[in-house]
């Protein structure tokens, strides 16, 4: 068969809070240990505003920006080593104000972000208010919970993720950052942003503006571009009626040793290899196949469905595809009787994965030209898969270093099945490997999943 182009698997008047000599001194907000677990102090949100002059209007949302919505959550782990490398002592008040000066300057070319979203969802108002910034400090080490790096967390992950202050509307928001300090030097950078306004790509794209303007650079290595207003606008499909679900929350690491034991698999059966996310893919939807072997009928359908970036099949459709921050995602997937998952060889499954992204070419022209394809059912045997691992977010440096560790924090998330592919914590990220970070099942088929993943470990 012939294999063409793959689709890509998949953002001087300002306020902010003031550094302080010491940690000690700042943050009053206690919010209490649950259970024993550490506390975090937290100072009020301040608004950070553009650091000049911005336009003001409103700018329309894509029609692919207006099939989502709903704050993304993610947490950027930096170890003290990075910090004070970085910064040769200057301290963490310098760091964090660098930091906020970052957001101050990224936000005049990035004029929207500092705006909200109408009441409508239709459109952002640029009103140049800001991003709600938080300062905290966590009454641990990094070393205490683990780096982060274990599931459950050891710390509450809402209490490492930005709230704007009372009375203001959640859904209007654009983006909002907390920076939480541990008593080690390290940092926790929490970040919230409108999936309305930005995809992953694009909201790596920002966050890496914001690194190299605190780091002193003059402009953005990349320049944003809107130009929501030139992706077609076919009619929108119903909305989906959706279940809620009590999803348990999962991390599993899948070798590189397993990922290239599959890949010589499919190079035995077919003669040619696969990608590192057709061979994960395959192994995750067998995984979630057995899981729910007790559940299902043999005969009943198990997807699994991923966001398959569209940028490069927009060229000449945008005025640069290069720059652009907006969703560019259409929704692949793959569809088989759980009976044939679970019995069929991986090199089989990877087959599947790979026709899927193939399809994604003419899927999005006919999506282009008003044919709907959004034809994904939502439900308990659909699994959503996003691919974290190349979108960016680990190559952020605010001016104390790259993050060792990123991983979303999605648990208000409970009507999709959901997997993330991030890259191992540092140092096994140099191994190779991907973590899967997974709310995709419940209760009675979370110990059969963790043990069928764990055979890849």
């Amino acid at each position: 068969m012939h294999r063409g182009n793959k689709s890509e698997i998949s953002s001087f008047p300002f306020s902010f809070p003031q550094a302080a000599a010491s940690y000690d001194d700042i943050l009053p907000q206690i919010i209490p240990s649950i259970a024993g677990m550490p506390t975090v102090a937290k100072s009020p949100p301040a608004l950070i505003s553009p650091a000049g002059p911005t336009p003001s209007g409103t700018l329309p949302l894509s029609s692919i920006d207006k099939t989502l919505g709903g704050l993304v959550n993610l947490i950027q782990v930096f170890p003290p080593s990075s910090l004070s490398a970085a910064h040769d002592g200057q301290g963490a008040a310098a760091a964090v104000a660098a930091m906020c000066m970052g957001f101050a300057r990224a936000l005049v070319p990035y004029y929207p972000v500092a705006g909200r979203i109408s009441p409508s969802g239709l459109a952002v108002d640029c009103t140049g208010e800001g991003v709600w910034f938080v300062e905290a400090a966590a009454g641990c080490t990094l070393a205490d919970v683990d780096g982060l790096e274990c599931c459950p967390l050891l710390i509450p992950g809402e209490l490492l993720l930005p709230r704007p202050p009372p009375g203001e509307k959640l859904d209007g928001l654009i983006l909002m950052a907390q920076a939480t300090r541990f008593a080690c030097g390290g940092f926790a950078v929490g970040i919230s942003f409108s999936h309305a306004v930005f995809d992953g790509q694009g909201a790596a794209q920002f966050l890496r503006t914001v690194g190299e303007l605190a780091r002193g650079l003059p402009t953005p290595s990349v320049a944003p571009v809107w130009g929501r207003d030139a992706i077609p606008d076919p009619p929108s499909p119903p909305p989906p009626q959706l279940t809620e679900f009590r999803f348990v929350n999962q991390v599993a690491d899948i070798s590189a040793e397993s990922i290239e034991r599959v890949k010589d698999e499919v190079k035995q059966a077919a003669g040619e290899g696969c990608s590192t996310f057709d061979a994960v893919t395959a192994v995750v939807f067998k995984c979630r196949a057995l899981a729910l072997a007790a559940a299902l009928p043999d005969d009943a359908e198990v997807r699994v469905g991923f966001a398959a970036g569209t940028r490069h099949l927009l060229r000449g459709v945008l005025p640069a595809v290069d720059g652009y921050y907006g969703n560019c995602v259409y929704l692949a997937s793959v569809a088989c009787t759980g009976r044939a998952v679970r019995e069929s060889p991986l090199a089989v499954l990877v087959g599947a994965v790979r026709e899927a992204k193939e399809a994604v070419a003419a899927g999005f022209a006919d999506w282009m030209r008003g044919v709907d394809r959004y034809d994904v059912l939502l439900d308990y045997s659909t699994a959503i898969l996003s691919d974290w691992s190349r979108l960016g977010f680990d190559e952020v440096d605010y001016g104390f270093g790259v993050p060792s560790y990123v991983f979303p924090h999605n648990d208000h998330v409970d009507f999709v099945p959901a997997l993330n592919y991030v890259s191992p914590p540092a140092p096994r990220r140099g191994g190779g490997g991907i973590r899967v970070v997974l709310r995709c099942v419940e209760e009675p088929h979370a110990a059969v999943l963790a043990a069928e993943l764990a055979k890849f470990a």
